[in-house]
């Protein structure tokens, strides 16, 4: 059991060593690619080593933000998936399909008809609209026995209820196509503010996150066990609950309702290294964020020299998953 657990510790240093060079040479990639050719060592070298030069502007103005958007959605996203796949037991649950996305986007659209923008107003009301929208999920869903198939089904039928409201607001307010391009989920564009917005809740909902980590495990045993070691049930679901809408609310707020990222990492994370939510979250995290960097590389790869949104890319990634998972059903573990 000794070389048993010995073998594993050094298997999950390999896999997160692996990640970390896959994640950093995605950094430098993702930093080159552009209207304006810099190579990736440059790319990088422009981070530590000031020379005023206009690629060096470039670097630090435009592509380092969204770079660092691309990193904390990937895996606030990421890690939001995982914590409402421990805590519904369910396979399919994600932001995405449990109607978190929808209903962020929804309450932050309708904010910006009805208020003036400013920096964190956004936020507070996608935190909100993150919570109205898994809230009804839940509820319809939950009726008569919660499935893997019936939520998936709840939840893209309030997604697009949701969603088609937010396009009749757009339409009816003629608010233009840059918030019809933001709804597909998009980083382009990124600023600093925006990094500024979400870097806070990004660290310390991950933050949270791994600090309970401990708790997250349990709930994979079942209420009964879980009662059974002291755990107190419904304080765990209503503490994860809040760091879902944190990150939630947070990635929709400044990059749109990007999808598949919190339903596809989790599962792959939890093939390469096992249940245990120690591992599984920070790894979500670090490969969230490796796949909406190189997501973003894809975006604009597609139809260069012109921008595409990352929701386009993670869409097309996803949604072959998501049928998969769909058909096995309750048979996924």
């Amino acid at each position: 059991m000794y070389h048993s657990a010995k073998r594993r510790s050094s298997s999950r240093l390999m896999m997160f060593i692996i990640a970390l060079i896959i994640f950093i040479f995605g950094l430098g990639l993702n930093l080159s690619v552009g209207a304006s050719d810099i190579g990736i060592i440059d790319s990088l070298k422009y981070l530590f080593v000031w020379d005023g030069s206009k690629e060096q502007l470039i670097i630090s103005t435009l592509r380092l933000p969204r770079t660092l958007i691309g990193v904390f959605v990937g895996a606030s996203l990421a890690v939001a998936g995982a914590l409402m796949q421990a805590m519904t037991r369910n396979p399919l649950a994600s932001p995405q399909i449990f109607g978190v996305n929808a209903g962020a986007s929804l309450f932050v659209v309708a904010s910006l008809v009805i208020l003036p923008a400013s920096p964190y107003s956004s936020v507070i009301f996608a935190f909100a609209g993150a919570a109205a929208g898994g809230a009804i999920v839940y509820m319809i869903a939950s009726s008569g026995g919660m499935t893997p198939v019936k939520l998936a089904l709840s939840g893209m039928a309030v997604h697009l209820f949701l969603s088609s409201m937010t396009q009749a607001i757009i339409i009816l307010n003629e608010s233009g196509e840059d918030v019809l391009y933001w709804m597909t989920g998009a980083i382009d564009g990124s600023n600093w503010q925006d990094v500024i917005t979400i870097a806070p809740f990004s660290v310390i909902g991950i933050g949270l996150a791994l600090v309970f980590s401990g708790s997250v495990s349990v709930l994979g045993l079942g209420d009964e066990t879980a009662k059974g070691l002291g755990q107190n049930m419904n304080g765990i679901r209503i503490l994860i609950s809040l760091i879902i809408l944190i990150l939630s609310g947070a990635s929709v707020a400044v990059a749109g309702p990007i999808g598949f990222v919190g339903l596809l990492v989790p599962h792959i994370v939890r093939k390469l290294i096992g249940e245990h939510y120690q591992y599984v979250l920070p790894f979500s995290a670090l490969f969230g964020a490796i796949l909406l960097v190189y997501a973003d590389v894809l975006a604009r790869w597609i139809a260069f020299p012109y921008e595409s949104p990352v929701g386009i890319v993670t869409a097309i990634i996803g949604t072959p998953f998501f049928l998969y998972l769909a058909r096995k059903g309750r048979h996924l573990k």
